[in-house]
């Protein structure tokens, strides 16, 4: 008996962690999951909002099973979803603005899981190496977030809104670098009613193949509209 409990024990022991990327597979499935209830927007709508701040699955997730569903809905999901995400960009403002070396800097560690640097005296982020190599650092302004935030002030809540980069990292960074409120929340409109609105209107168009393309090329697809878009604003600025 005793060495039926010492090898329970032992095993018990050498279990491996469960690691982060699993309890994220699950997380995603259960907001997909609300899908075929009805419950979903109201669930999408909640998802939207504490993405914004602290919850780790983007609301695309939710948001593209229930347009599949219910195509003629695909404006009105698309709306309460960039309702729900700036309103919930405001909360991650705050948390920022006010508690940022307490709240703050545990969601960018632990939620986003981006590390932290200090440069120039201050906790900063280093930028992700494909924006370095296909926007370049001079026209970012650094390497770094503040840094970017020191040159481009609200812009980079409307482009890194459309990006991969979680959403959270930039409302929280946003109240820090105290971006002007009344400009973050129309950059936030902006960027995450222009993601949202194309992603509904793709899954609309073009049906289950689309939803199918974009889970799989999500990311590669975000960072060439922003590409496209960063450079149309360059080619005006040259013209105008």
């Amino acid at each position: 008996m005793a060495s039926h409990d010492a090898s329970v024990s032992i095993t018990a022991e050498a279990a491996p962690p469960v690691s982060k990327w699993a309890v994220h597979r699950r997380m995603y499935n259960w907001v997909l999951s609300w899908a075929e209830t009805r419950y979903g927007l109201p669930v999408l709508m909640a998802i939207s909002f504490i993405e914004s701040s602290v919850f780790p699955i983007p609301p695309d997730v939710l948001l593209i099973p229930l347009v599949l569903a219910a195509t003629t809905r695909w404006v009105r999901l698309a709306f309460w979803c960039t309702v729900a995400s700036v309103l919930g960009g405001m909360f991650g403002y705050a948390i920022g603005f006010a508690a940022w070396e307490t709240v703050g800097t545990w969601i960018v560690q632990n939620l986003a899981h981006v590390d932290l640097v200090t440069v120039e005296g201050r906790e900063d982020i280093a930028l992700p190496s494909y924006l370095l190599k296909s926007i370049g650092a001079e026209r970012l302004g650094g390497e770094y977030l503040f840094q970017v935030y020191d040159h481009w002030n609200a812009w980079i809540v409307f482009i890194f809104g459309l990006t991969p980069l979680p959403y959270k990292l930039v409302t929280v960074t946003a109240g820090v670098a105290q971006v002007n409120l009344i400009v973050f929340t129309l950059a936030s409109i902006a960027s995450r009613g222009l993601r949202f609105f194309v992603v509904a209107w793709i899954i609309k168009t073009w049906g289950p193949p689309a939803r199918l393309f974009v889970e799989k090329y999500f990311n590669l697809l975000a960072v060439l509209f922003t590409l496209l878009l960063v450079g149309g604003f360059a080619v005006l600025k040259f013209v105008l």
